[in-house]
This record gives structure tokens, C-alpha cells and sequence, in this order.
């Protein structure tokens, strides 16, 4: 195939100046050569692709046939090598990232941005769902990164620290005092009150039940939702005491929105960070992660 194409290239240039000798130049080859590549390619093919005449060559009406296939292909080729010079020259390349809607708000959105400003031309996608869905992604390499809590298990990806976080049960004022006022200032809100959690598929979840085991915390009224957005909105409206990531409601503890309810024993930290396969890193990807890793240390 590659001699086939050598002649093909021959082919065409010869096509294209219509005379072996411009050709000969334009390839830095002999004209012997030429010829000789030519009469190969005939043979190969078993049709004449040239005639002669007084200035030259002139293509037979099967050579005109096999050069309009062969200058489109060579149009391609050139639009490719050039496609690929693009994409050196400015960055150009494509990311795709996995991230649950509340971690891609509070965590990922500064990255994107600062990374963004420094490659204005990488193609960015962003799939939004589960953390477990995200790593079920990587693991089958429809993703190029993930934004998870540091899974148990890591299946040979390697994960790059940003932040930790850490569980809180929140709620109003208000909704705290008139709990009190109903059921006694000594009443155990885990029983009394309307506690509200993710749903037990989530990730945080698990993690958040695992620790009400562990301390033989017993809830009697729970209100579940999917998303850490909602049961920020919820705690926030008074509707109950919400189990979310205190990194995310801050400026609600500051303000005094929101209070946190104190644990005798804190709920453990999480760590979040930026899941890849590390083996066969596209450069955009590498890009991404040394740009991440700096990033976070600024």
C-alpha cells in the first residue's frame, strides 16, 4: 500500500504540471524515476492513465477519472495535515468531564474558568449526574475526568486531591426555636424533627448513614431528595434540618440563615478531587490536570 501511494503521489504531481520534467522538480526525483513509477501504476491498474504530446503529458480519459479521486483525496489529506497544525498552534483539543450538578456549581466552576482563560480553545463537555455514574463513565472511558469524593476503590485511576469537605446538619433559627417550643429544649432532633437527606443511592449518603450507624443515631421522620441544591434550598425555607456540605453554605452560617446543629462526634471529612485513567493521557487531559494542580496550590 505504501508503494501505491508513493505512485499515487507521482501520479498526481505528474497530472498536475503536466510534464514529467516540473514534476521530476517538484518531487526532488529523477525523471527516470517518474517514468518508471508511472509504467507501474499502469501496469498495476492495467488501464493508460497519459498520453504524450508536444508539451508534455496529457491525461487519457481514465487517468482524468483517477485524478479527480486522487486530488480529492489529496485535498483531504491537506486539509488534515492543516486541521492538525491548527490544533498545535492554538491548544485546540477536547475535555470530557463527569461531576454531580452541586460539585460542578461549588467546586469545579473556578477551574473551568481560570483554565478557560489560558486554553480559549479546548472543546469542554460536561456530564452531569452521579458521582457512581461518573466513575461507571470512566471506567468504560466515555469520559476523560471525573470530579467524585475519593472513591474506596480506585480500579488503577489515579486521583488528584483538591479540597476536603465535611458533613453538617443545618437549619434555621426559627425552625430549630419552634421545634424546641413543640417538643422541649432536652428533645433529640434526630427523632423529633424532619431530617432531610439525599436519596440512599447517593454517594454522600452512604457515607452520612454509615456514620448515623456507627454513633447509633436513630432518625425517625426523613425527607429524601436527589439533589444537595434542593436540601440546601429546603433547610434554607425552614422545611427542616438538612444534611449538606457546610463547605457550600458558609456565607448561610456566617449571615446566620442557617445554624448548624452540634454532633458530639463530628461526621468524618471527605476528600473531592479529579479522577483519570492515568495510563495513554491525552495532552489535553495532562494539560487539565498539571493546570488543576497548580491551581488548587495557588
Amino acid at each position: 500500500m505504501e508503494q501505491h501511494l508513493s505512485q499515487y503521489k507521482i501520479f498526481y504531481e505528474v497530472a498536475r504540471c503536466g510534464n514529467i520534467s516540473r514534476a521530476a522538480k517538484e518531487l526532488y526525483i529523477s525523471q527516470p524515476a517518474i517514468s518508471k513509477a508511472i509504467s507501474k501504476l499502469e501496469e498495476s491498474l492495467g488501464i493508460k492513465l497519459f498520453s504524450r504530446n508536444s508539451r508534455g503529458v496529457q491525461l487519457t480519459r481514465e487517468g482524468a477519472v483517477l485524478f479527480q479521486h486522487v486530488n480529492t483525496a489529496f485535498d483531504s489529506i491537506g486539509r488534515g495535515e492543516r486541521e492538525l497544525k491548527r490544533i498545535h498552534d492554538f491548544h485546540i483539543g477536547n475535555l470530557k468531564i463527569g461531576v454531580s450538578n452541586t460539585l460542578c456549581k461549588y467546586v469545579l466552576l473556578p477551574y473551568l474558568k481560570g483554565f478557560i482563560g489560558k486554553y480559549p480553545h479546548v472543546n469542554i463537555a460536561i456530564e452531569s449526574q452521579s458521582t457512581y455514574q461518573t466513575l461507571d463513565m470512566l471506567d468504560a472511558r466515555k469520559i476523560d475526568i471525573g470530579l467524585v469524593a475519593e472513591p474506596k476503590s480506585k480500579k488503577g485511576l489515579h486521583f488528584q486531591p483538591v479540597m476536603e469537605i465535611s458533613d453538617a446538619f443545618v437549619c434555621t433559627p426559627a425552625y430549630l426555636e419552634n421545634l424546641h417550643l413543640r417538643e422541649g429544649n432536652d428533645t433529640d432532633i434526630f427523632k423529633t424533627g424532619n431530617i432531610m437527606l439525599l436519596n440512599r443511592s447517593n454517594m454522600s449518603r452512604k457515607h452520612v448513614d454509615a456514620y448515623l450507624a456507627d454513633n447509633q443515631i436513630e432518625i425517625n421522620q426523613i425527607l429524601e431528595t436527589t439533589d444537595m441544591e434542593l436540601l440546601i434550598e429546603f433547610s434554607r425555607i425552614g422545611l427542616g434540618i438538612g444534611c449538606v456540605i457546610k463547605d457550600f453554605v458558609e456565607d448561610d452560617l456566617k449571615n446566620g440563615t442557617l445554624i448548624e446543629i452540634p454532633l458530639d462526634i463530628p461526621i468524618p471529612k471527605r476528600v473531592i478531587g479529579f479522577c483519570c485513567h492515568p495510563q495513554d493521557m491525552p495532552d489535553t487531559l495532562r494539560e487539565f490536570m498539571e493546570f488543576s494542580r497548580t491551581f488548587h496550590k495557588a
